[in-house]
């Protein structure tokens, strides 16, 4: 897909004056299909089934680990499982999820320095996944990352998950900053529908996961080629004396 280069004016009127950016993590800061591939196909063969392509887990993902597992399922026996067989393989493919998260889950370029920059302009960062809170500290902190947040809201933090509201509203909430100062950054439509939803600005990436569909067609705010993009527009509103 073509990105079209974002030009300097129009990123600072979408982002001036904004103190909290919450990012997704899997397809936005982290290339976790590798092992989530690995898990399914190991979870399906302990239960006897055929194990899907990587291609194919990668347009499953995006709505968290109970989605991607019933997804698997359905594709393998070719129709809605059973609830005792979902349950099943989900809590097989959270034991062999939970073995190996990041053996081979890889950072996209520019996000150290994308999060390190925005932290020490004195931006409040924080994390919005589907992904199991279980996994989210481990994942972070094997990439260095988890300092620079202030929060980390997981698919099964609250009652709701993306693309509710919900979690980008009670991060808002509790770094005590509103919603019209807030951003979403993401990579699906689940990102962008609960950012809008929320009243934040929504900012979408092009290179992770969403069910096959360009990005654009979820219509954020700005798509941005890589998050080192994010450093050439001003943010915060400067202080007055």
């Amino acid at each position: 897909m073509q990105v079209h280069p974002i030009h300097y004016a129009e990123r600072h009127a979408a982002l001036q004056g904004k103190r909290l950016i919450a990012f997704d993590l899997d397809g936005t800061l982290i290339d976790s299909v590798p092992d989530l591939a690995a898990a399914v196909a190991r979870t399906l063969n302990e239960l006897g089934l055929p194990a899907p392509s990587e291609a194919e887990v990668r347009d499953w993902v995006g709505n968290g680990a109970p989605v991607l597992v019933e997804r698997a399922l359905t594709w393998a026996l070719r129709a809605a499982p059973e609830p005792a067989l979902l349950q099943r393989g989900y809590d097989v493919f959270m034991e062999h999820y939970g073995a190996a998260p990041n053996s081979l889950t890889t950072l996209y370029p520019g996000v150290t320095q994308a999060l390190q920059a925005l932290h020490q302009q004195g931006l409040t960062l924080v994390l919005i996944t589907n992904k199991p809170e279980r996994f989210i500290e481990p994942l972070l902190s094997h990439f260095e990352l988890l300092d620079y947040f202030t929060l980390c809201i997981g698919g099964d933090s609250l009652p709701e998950k993306k693309p509710h509201p919900l979690p980008l509203l009670h991060a808002a909430r509790h770094c005590q900053v509103p919603p019209e100062a807030c951003v979403m950054v993401g990579d699906s439509r689940h990102d962008i529908a609960a950012g809008k939803a929320a009243g934040f600005t929504t900012l979408a990436l092009p290179y992770g996961y969403n069910h096959g569909e360009p990005i654009e067609s979820s219509h954020p705010d700005l798509v941005l080629s890589s998050l080192t993009e994010l450093l050439t527009a001003p943010l915060k509103t400067p202080a007055t004396d």
